[in-house]
């Protein structure tokens, strides 16, 4: 359980880098076409896994001061992890790891690690107030392969033991990075080492936990007899002893070592395909310092820590595979459907949806993503067209002023500067993908017959299709739509992009109070599970509860709804946006011509300057987020 008295549950210390994952699965490393791109290191990896359970989590190590570097602190922030003991390090660049999935045996890595960053850690970047602020510290074994951050490991753990703190230690072994084996040997997990197991033997005394696999155990206790190799490590220390046994799970070690490791306390395993062990280790730890650190009893601890590594070891990368608090929660309480787990629907949509990155409690959007609106407007040329769209997101700009909550919605056909400029801005950014009007649904050709261009999207665009449907639709129709939809979202889903589903039954027939709930129960049933819902204005309470209903019935993890304004003038934009602000899942609103369609119109002709434009706009834009934010005040629904 958490103690509210200390602002940190745990401070992770060591290693940090940056994973290249190979995409192929079966091939040799040097054959590798393509790499997914991951935070990593063990104590980096800890760190978020145990965010994602719900401790309050911080990291202590260095990172480069360029692009990986930013990109780990970004990562860490994300997943709610303090980055205050992140250091940049403005002489050293950020460690790297190439691996990959050879078979269920192989797990070829390499790892760039000279002078890189994090092994530069020094006692001058522990700070002894920060320390005191977690109610534990974790120190990782290969941090102790160097006498300049093993001092700074040192130094953290006394000053945690000096304030009665609890601390413990992931043994961590990796040969090569000790200097006893080579480059080429990254995989190694197991080089028998006097001088490692001297220089283990001299720190155990300072931990209450000590955690590893068997191998790591005979390094820290100097033997290959696993039992004399615990019995060995026992007489240095009195820390509670957890020994991880693969596919038999694990054992935990209170007081003296028995004959067997059956003898010791055990949690259930469970019976799970291995796709991937890289990173298993710091899902099981992160499983096992959410229990310890819980006050729970050891087969409690042990059984979070054994889901967390099933977890681990049936998806593709490190810290991306470990489960968020409310995924190991169902698992525990549902248990294994199917034994590969990254191919099981249920929890990969629970995992999904309970990692994305980011919040978004508040969504006023600009949306500027009309094509065919601005192409029949006299005077448009694709230039001008192109150079409008970054006068709509300097106006989008001037508003966010820096600030969050704030949208837009932009193509790549017209928009492609605007859309490229607004990534790194701190924009939500939608980007639809439907060819305009059509009925049924088609797509923009930029995507490809196969959908394939979505790899090369940013990763921060959300992936916007716009759908006219409705349920008196014939079977044709529907069926129709539905499957390209559920094609969409699916290659939006396998490249790692979010995905809104704008539904517009208005312009198909007449609407009543559960037509688009209906709609919603219809594209679940297909198994499309948006992040986001762009919905039409309802002009009864009735209609919003209903639709919200539906939403929450299939997907309580969904990030939400915004409210489109179909040209509307602002007085009735405002009385719409009274009624949607009622609901706490409506986050915002997503607004286009009424905020550009004047301005586009003049200054297409000549008739207005960029900056009249941009100042249009943007009042206009402004305008309707004070409404927005009124309507919500008014409503009596916070922010947060």
């Amino acid at each position: 359980m958490t103690d509210a008295t200390k602002p940190l549950d745990v401070i992770t210390i060591g290693r940090s880098s940056v994973d290249l994952y190979g995409s192929q699965i079966g091939g040799l490393l040097e054959d590798m076409g393509s790499f997914e791109k991951y935070i990593g290191g063990s104590p980096t990896n800890i760190a978020a896994g145990t965010a994602r359970l719900g401790l309050r989590s911080a990291l202590i190590t260095r990172v480069g001061d360029e692009h990986m570097g930013r990109f780990i602190r970004s990562q860490l922030a994300a997943e709610g992890v303090d980055v205050r003991g992140v250091k940049t390090d403005p002489d050293r660049l950020t460690a790297l790891v190439l691996l990959g999935i050879r078979d269920e045996d192989q797990f070829p890595l390499i790892f760039y690690r000279e002078n890189c960053a994090d092994m530069a850690l020094s006692e001058d970047d522990i700070e002894k107030d920060f320390i005191r602020e977690a109610r534990s510290v974790v120190a990782t074994g290969t941090h102790l392969s160097n006498p300049k951050v093993e001092a700074a490991t040192l130094k953290a753990l006394r000053i945690a033991r000096a304030a009665g703190m609890q601390t413990a230690l992931d043994i961590d072994y990796r040969p090569n990075l000790w200097g006893v084996a080579g480059h080429g040997d990254g995989e190694s997990r197991f080089v028998e080492s006097a001088k490692v197991t001297a220089k283990l033997q001299s720190t155990l005394h300072l931990f209450d936990l000590i955690v590893g696999t068997e191998e790591e155990f005979h390094i820290a206790g100097g033997t290959t007899d696993t039992i004399a190799a615990l019995r060995a490590v026992r007489a240095v220390t009195g820390a509670v002893l957890v020994c991880k046994r693969g596919a038999a799970g694990a054992v935990a070690f209170e007081g003296a070592i028995p004959d067997s490791l059956d003898d010791g306390q055990t949690g259930p395993g469970f019976p799970i395909e291995v796709f991937n062990v890289l990173g298993a280790g710091d899902g099981f730890m992160s499983g096992l310092l959410k229990g310890w650190l819980d006050g729970a009893d050891w087969p409690t601890a042990l059984k979070y820590a054994n889901a967390c590594g099933a977890f681990a070891v049936s998806r593709h990368g490190c810290t991306p595979a470990y489960p968020s608090l409310a995924e190991l929660e169902f698992f525990l309480d549902r248990g294994v459907v199917r034994p590969d787990l990254r191919n099981d629907p249920d929890l990969e949509q629970i995992h999904w949806s309970t990692t994305r990155k980011g919040r978004w409690d508040s969504v006023k959007t600009f949306a500027f993503d009309h094509r065919l609106q601005l192409e029949e407007m006299a005077g448009y040329t694709p230039a001008k067209g192109a150079a409008f769209k970054e006068l709509c997101l300097e106006a989008a700009l001037r508003v966010q002023d820096g600030q969050g909550g704030f949208g837009i919605l932009c193509d790549n056909r017209i928009g492609r500067r605007a859309l490229h400029r607004a990534s790194g801005t701190g924009l939500w950014i939608g980007r639809p993908t439907e060819l305009p009007g059509s009925r049924p649904i088609a797509f923009e050709p930029e995507l490809g017959d196969d959908l394939g261009q979505f790899r090369e999207w940013a990763r921060e665009n959300v992936v916007k299709l716009l759908v006219f449907c409705h349920p008196d639709d014939d079977a044709e129709t529907r069926a129709t739509q539905e499957a390209r939809v559920k094609r969409l979202f699916t290659a939006a889903r396998r490249n790692g992009l979010e995905f809104l589903l704008e539904v517009i039954p208005s312009k198909v027939g007449p609407v009543d109070d559960m037509t688009t709930a209906t709609l919603i129960e219809q594209f679940y049933a297909a198994g499309v599970y948006p992040d986001w819902w762009k919905l039409e204005p309802f002009k009864t309470e009735a209609a919003w509860q209903n639709a919200v209903a539906a939403i929450e019935a299939h997907d309580r993890h969904t990030r939400g709804i915004v409210v489109l304004g179909l040209d509307a003038p602002e007085a009735e934009l405002a009385q719409s946006f009274a009624l949607a602000a009622k609901q706490p899942l409506v986050k915002g609103f997503a607004v286009g011509r009424t905020i550009f369609g004047d301005a586009a119109r003049a200054w297409m002709t000549g008739a207005m300057d960029d900056a009249a434009a941009v100042e249009q706009m943007a009042g206009r834009f402004a305008r309707l987020c004070e409404i927005w934010d009124k309507a919500r005040a008014d409503a009596g629904v916070n922010k947060e």
